[in-house]
């Protein structure tokens, strides 16, 4: 599951900071139409979203999120939503899955959650009544949740533009004029020597131009298998209470313990 929560963090990370200005500060004009053909205009992108997400503090959104296995014909969708926020000097994540629905089977009503404070990673299943709680770093060095992510996944926004670069071959794939709303596509090639030639092929991301924001990701792995996210009803540094980030057990819930696996060091001498 790490691969998904992390490919379910990076389209939630793109986000912008205006996209939820308040009423009475006049909106932002949208960007101008990008040209494929413009030699500058992925920069332009690249940076563009490097600036919104320094100015990231809180985000909200639905996801549908659907894994597909083409080699086993099968295909997993789940619904629910991300809320991220920055509080205290360091952030916080939950998601919070509501659905389940298998192949073409009809949705059936199945909670997950996901909770990770910089420190603690919380894995709670409702229907088995089991919590896991693995520790991911060491308490005086907390990370953030998108930076946690990139580890496993690039995290546009979050990872350097350089880095980007160094890691794939990076695209902007002109959208068809029959588009319902203008977007932006970029197309990332994982090159022969990245660091992650292991998990992905490609992955292309889909921006809506209006506002910043990401609407649809796809990442294609080694094995044929695909993860689809789209996103919808983004709130972007809005208010978010400090409760919805703290984890509530029922009594009849298990809880296992995964403490952090630190490097030794062999001794010497002797």
């Amino acid at each position: 599951m790490v691969a998904a929560l992390a490919v379910a963090l990076a389209a939630g990370c793109l986000g912008s900071a205006d996209a939820n200005v308040p009423a009475s500060t006049p909106a932002a004009a949208p960007p101008p139409a990008t040209d494929p053909n413009d030699p500058n205009a992925l920069d332009r992108v690249l940076q563009d979203l490097q600036d919104k997400a320094a100015g990231l503090k809180s985000y909200q959104v639905n996801m549908d999120y659907v894994f597909k296995q083409p080699l086993l014909e099968s295909q997993q969708r789940r619904t629910g939503v991300l809320y991220y926020a920055k509080l205290d000097g360091r952030s916080s994540l939950r998601i919070d899955f509501q659905t389940l629905q298998q192949d073409e089977e009809k949705p059936q009503t199945y909670r997950q959650q996901y909770l990770f404070d910089g420190v603690w990673l919380w894995e709670i299943d409702h229907q088995l009544k089991t919590a896991t709680r693995r520790q991911l770093t060491e308490p005086n060095q907390p990370v953030d949740a998108f930076s946690l992510a990139s580890k496993h996944v690039p995290v546009l926004g979050f990872s350097k533009v350089e880095d980007l670069r160094r890691q794939f071959e990076i695209t902007l794939v002109p959208e068809p004029a029959t588009a319902p709303t203008p977007r932006r596509h970029l197309h990332l090639k994982v090159k022969p020597d990245s660091a992650y030639q292991d998990d992905y092929v490609t992955i292309d991301v889909w921006i809506d131009s209006k506002i910043g924001l990401p609407v649809r990701v796809e990442a294609g792995t080694p094995e044929e298998d695909v993860y689809v996210i789209q996103l919808a009803d983004p709130k972007v540094n809005t208010e978010l209470e400090p409760k919805l980030f703290q984890v509530d057990l029922p009594r009849d819930f298990s809880v296992e313990v995964v403490p952090l696996q630190r490097k030794t060091t062999s001794a010497t001498g002797a």
